[in-house]
């Protein structure tokens, strides 16, 4: 076992959890900005900016779709490294490794092959109308080129963490996202590719992203080895892999599933500029949820390896830490939203009206951001320590469970307020819910800690 990994059963956990959040707040803000920075060029493309940004809203089902397959095998794999590399088993670490880069490669071509072929059929169905299907499909079908190489980017950027390298995760994903930027402002307003330039802005610069991941594991200093033995498929290791990434992936296709419901319901109280509205409100939403998701990054390996050493006091120490340090972060971007909607919203676009759908919308579907913290990091906490079922319980709650009923019952009533409002409803019942398992959790490692002490 490396230093790497054992100063995460020995060092401080504050400052463990600092330095695994930090690298990894900084990788998911990237790997945000990615879509962000497309919806602000796009947004601001000459004449067509508000269609536009309504065809990128339509795509954004089918954009988190392909992120629930990379956490799926991402946080599956990273999961399962730690839990590993705690029992001291580098060698079955290092078959999660390889088969997760096979598998990356099969969902990447499965998902590109899919979605090129009934490309018309899906955007249809998940909202396009005939004026912003046109921009949807151009964006959409170039993504979908680089499904592969998204994928793996993800998977690098969470198993570099696992691999004790947090600051390489993140300066991968800087160099990524800074690339994108400089090849988006060429590609659109230079040699006037317009929202495709978007697209191939993001693809190439995901490709580049995963190029380097692999050569750390091939040729860098890592603790970890991807070997050409390793890449043949092990049914165990990939149901392995997917018991624990399920509950992400759940997640985020649940995201998707609401995004589709919302979409609809959006052009039916709101027509197409509600859902530019929306993928204006989703952009920022991602930008503010972000370093949350980093910090339940950060914490996971902590808790995984302790889980798996039985530091159950470290353990509940990381979670403790990582619901408040959340909670405090989700609070300030809840006020700087609730009291500066409009400048926000305007980065995306200027047209007026556009402009008044999104500021209305906005703070009333984040108006219970703070709670959210208790949510993702509870949920996080059971996935990092294995509990497969219960973490897909909590991830599906907040997402289906809850949202969905919201979605199809509250805009009947309210029109356009019952979509806005029924975010915040599912986010006050998740939250109590996952309080209480999570508590049950905890309690149940003490009375087990306490009964090894007395047998000692």
């Amino acid at each position: 076992m490396s230093n790497n990994q054992q100063v995460l059963g020995t060092e401080p956990v504050g400052k463990l959890l600092l330095k695994y959040s930090l690298p990894a707040i900084i990788g998911m803000m990237v790997n945000g900005l990615y879509n962000v920075v497309d919806r602000i060029f796009i947004g601001n493309m000459p004449g067509v900016g508000p269609l536009a940004i309504t065809g990128l809203g339509v795509t954004m089902p089918i954009m988190t779709i392909i992120m629930a397959f990379g956490m799926l095998i991402g946080i599956g794999t990273a999961t399962n490294i730690s839990i590993k590399l705690g029992q001291g088993q580098k060698e079955e670490a290092e078959k999660f490794l390889g088969n997760s880069i096979t598998l990356s490669i099969i969902v990447g071509l499965t998902l590109m092959i899919v979605g090129l072929i009934f490309g018309n059929q899906i955007l249809q169905l998940f909202g396009a109308s005939e004026g912003s299907l046109q921009y949807a499909k151009a964006y959409i079908n170039v993504i979908l080129l680089g499904c592969v190489c998204n994928l793996i980017g993800f998977v690098f950027n969470s198993t570099i963490r696992g691999d004790g390298n947090p600051k390489l995760s993140a300066t991968i994903m800087v160099v990524g996202c800074g690339l994108n930027i400089i090849l988006d402002a060429l590609f659109i307003f230079v040699l006037n590719f317009g929202i495709k330039g978007a697209a191939l802005a993001t693809i190439i610069s995901q490709c580049v992203t995963a190029v380097w991941g692999s050569t750390y594991y091939t040729k860098g200093k890592s603790n970890l080895k991807l070997r050409k033995s390793n890449l043949k498929l092990n049914k165990s290791l990939v149901f392995t892999i997917a018991a624990i990434g399920s509950a992400p992936f759940a997640m985020q296709l649940a995201a998707s599933c609401v995004q589709v419901i919302s979409n609809n319901a959006l052009r039916t109280y709101g027509g197409d500029l509600a859902i530019g509205a929306m993928a204006t409100i989703n952009s920022i939403i991602m930008m503010v949820g972000m370093p949350i998701v980093g910090i339940s990054q950060g914490a996971q390996p902590i808790i995984g390896f302790n889980y798996g050493c039985k530091k159950y006091d470290r353990v509940e120490e990381t979670l403790k830490l990582a619901t408040i340090t959340a909670t405090i972060g989700l609070t300030v971007g809840w006020l700087i939203v609730q009291l500066y909607p409009e400048p926000i919203v305007s980065m995306f676009n200027s047209d007026a009206k556009l402009v008044s759908i999104s500021v209305d919308g906005i703070r009333k579907y984040l108006s219970m951001m703070p709670l959210i913290g208790i949510s993702m990091i509870g949920s996080n906490y059971i996935q990092s320590i294995g509990n497969a079922k219960q973490s897909m319980f909590l991830s599906l709650l907040r997402q289906v469970i809850l949202l969905v009923p919201m979605m199809l019952i509250l805009p009947r009533f309210f029109g356009l307020n019952g979509v806005w409002f029924s975010q915040p409803v599912a986010d006050v019942i998740s939250c109590i819910v996952t309080y209480i398992i999570v508590r049950k959790e905890v309690k149940s490692h003490k009375i087990e800690d306490t009964d090894a002490k007395n047998v000692a």
